[in-house]
């Protein structure tokens, strides 16, 4: 069995800790670097320990010192830019993990993918991704019907979380403006707002305990309703999601990839 060297970014991180202890227990992964910013107070652990699995080996490191075959970052806006600076330097694949990323940034993960494989998404998890797709479809399906589509997407998250709406929201937007030609969007209400306009989507984001993840999108007709509804229970979707994105991505030529390709949906 071929085993694929492995780094993370943002190792220390809810995230990065769910990817060190799942992924160094997948015999087709090694754990190579786990990689934090400069000054992080836990630089010089080892990654297996933070984690809170054995010891790796791997200490949390600002650099990286050891020959890797992919790279996921599931970091912050800041640590997403370097390392997609560090992965076309290095010509290493890329899982772009982390979300709430400025315009310059999203077009500096553009312009990486003309040089390296990059995997970009705004939710890792594998449910969210086939729920996506059965929304495009209901959306397609649904454009033309008699009595008109309402579209309102409501996603939940822990209080912890700092964008709303989610990138995950966004991108269902994204998908129901694709397939009905929706062209507005409204985020929350209040007040006497007036009638709701057809072809607005509204958005609601819902910040509260340490929920994981939760979006519902729904198809308001008149008699009858259609809502795809995917939640997480724990983060360990999102981490699994991210490791298949890059076993994936490790095996592709340069470009630009999404979860779809991952899934071949």
């Amino acid at each position: 069995m071929t085993t694929l060297r492995l780094a993370i970014n943002g190792a220390a991180g809810r995230m990065g800790q769910r990817l060190i202890a799942l992924g160094s227990a997948d015999a087709s992964l090694k754990i190579v670097a786990a990689l934090e910013y400069a000054g992080h107070a836990l630089l010089g652990r080892d990654g297996g320990t933070i984690a809170g699995v054995a010891e790796l080996g791997v200490p949390l490191s600002a650099t990286l010192d050891v020959a890797a075959e992919a790279l996921i970052d599931f970091s912050t806006p800041a640590g997403a830019e370097a390392a997609v600076r560090l992965c076309v330097e290095r010509g290493l694949p890329l899982v772009m993990a982390t979300t709430g990323l400025t315009a310059m940034q999203q077009q500096a993960i553009r312009e990486a993918a003309a040089k390296i494989p990059v995997v970009w998404a705004p939710s890792m998890s594998l449910a969210v991704n086939v729920a996506m797709k059965l929304v495009d479809v209901a959306g397609r399906a649904l454009k033309d019907h008699p009595s008109g589509a309402d579209v309102e997407i409501i996603e939940r998250h822990h209080r912890f979380k700092e964008d709303a709406p989610s990138g995950t929201a966004l991108k269902f937007g994204e998908i129901v403006g694709g397939a009905m030609g929706h062209t507005s969007e409204t985020h929350g209400r209040e007040g006497r707002v007036g009638r709701r306009p057809h072809e607005e989507i509204g958005y609601h984001a819902v910040r509260t305990g340490d929920n994981p993840g939760e979006h519902t999108i729904i198809f308001g007709l008149m008699g009858e309703t259609l809502e795809v509804t995917v939640r997480a229970s724990n983060r360990d979707c999102y981490a699994h999601g991210a490791l298949a994105a890059a076993k994936f991505v490790a095996k592709q030529k340069p470009g630009l990839y999404g979860m779809n390709d991952v899934l071949g949906l």
